[in-house]
């Protein structure tokens, strides 16, 4: 029975008195953390855009016959000058064409001076009354025929000479071949493109732009030119031209920028990218790691004036970098926001500032 009781007595001991040695403080222990102070400073948001380098001009050239290449005389990359022999067909029908029309003419004026002959005859008895009238008209004729079947057998020699001329491809213009659609030994139709060549002269910088994009521009801007593989060779350019039409496939707009002539390092085909310069804005810069969320919308821990606690401000983010945050909207100039730490804080927790990181 005293043992029942004194169990009794000892349940009976109020909680704060039993507990009274334990360390309420490891319950409300500070967060620690970094900060950061916002400052707002000049920001103007840069779009990129990636395209290669065309020539101004090129010319798709084709041979005007058929036939089989024989010769082949550049490749892709080579540079010509106008008039340069690129490709032969084999000559030899046109040549047999050649031979055929000029026998065809030859045979025609011997005709033709049988004719006259015949036709001065004819002329002659009737003077004299030893001819008919008829016989003289079928000289007459004849020789009218005759001239007529020069004229065409002249005009199929044109033809048939032109004919063999059109076996050899020539560039008519100087420029550098981009494309080579044929070999030697190939038999190709007449108008099939065998070479591009790039004309020289002016330099287009050609982007595929998506639509939406030209929402955010109300007019058109200067545009830096830049080699992908060296930013540091650079060069001004001049929007020259926007499709009219939209890539059906790709949802993007052709837009041709001029960058006159390039260094020589920003040869044809070369990757380059476009930056255009939005306009200024001031704006608070974060590091990535300070965002948090707060009911599905940015946020950012703020540290109170008594630097003892931080609360979750929603903000609006105007851009996001590789390695950071733009933050347009939600922030004062001198704000504390946490830069570290911020993953374990509670509405209501306390804070100790442990370290604070350069603006």
């Amino acid at each position: 029975m005293r043992l029942l009781l004194s169990l009794i007595a000892a349940c009976s001991i109020p909680f704060s008195s039993a507990f009274a040695d334990e360390p309420l403080a490891s319950v409300s222990k500070p967060v620690a953390v970094r900060v950061t102070t916002a400052r707002l400073v000049p920001h103007s948001e840069t779009l990129a855009l990636t395209g290669e380098v065309r020539a101004r001009a090129s010319s798709q050239l084709s041979f005007r016959v058929s036939g089989r290449i024989a010769q082949r005389f550049f490749e892709v990359g080579d540079h010509v000058k106008k008039g340069d022999l690129l490709a032969r067909l084999d000559p030899s029908q046109q040549q047999a064409d050649v031979a055929n029309a000029e026998a065809a003419l030859a045979a025609a004026e011997a005709g033709a001076r049988q004719a006259a002959s015949a036709f001065d005859r004819q002329k002659t008895l009737l003077d004299k009354g030893f001819t008919t009238q008829s016989a003289f008209d079928a000289a007459t004729k004849a020789v009218r025929t005759t001239s007529g079947t020069i004229d065409s057998a002249k005009a199929a020699l044109d033809i048939a000479r032109a004919n063999l001329t059109y076996t050899e491809l020539r560039a008519d213009a100087d420029g550098a071949v981009t494309t080579r659609n044929a070999d030697a030994g190939e038999v190709v139709a007449a108008a099939r493109p065998i070479f591009i060549v790039a004309t020289d002269g002016p330099r287009d910088a050609v982007f595929d732009v998506y639509e939406q994009l030209f929402l955010l521009i109300s007019t058109l801007p200067d545009i830096t030119v830049g080699l992908v593989k060296d930013p540091s060779v650079a060069v001004p350019g001049k929007v020259r031209e926007i499709s009219p039409t939209v890539e059906t496939r790709t949802g993007t707009v052709r837009v041709k920028v001029d960058i006159g002539n390039p260094p020589a390092i920003m040869s044809l085909g070369a990757p380059v990218t476009g930056r255009i310069a939005s306009r200024q804005t001031r704006a608070v810069l974060l590091p990535a790691r300070a965002l948090n969320e707060n009911d599905g919308a940015a946020a950012v821990w703020v540290i109170s004036s008594n630097g003892a606690s931080a609360e979750l401000r929603p903000i609006g983010i105007a851009a996001y970098t590789t390695d950071g945050i733009v933050v347009d909207s939600g922030l004062a100039d001198g704000d504390r926001v946490v830069t570290s730490g911020g993953k374990l804080l509670r509405p209501g927790a306390s804070v100790e500032i442990v370290g604070e990181d350069a603006p």
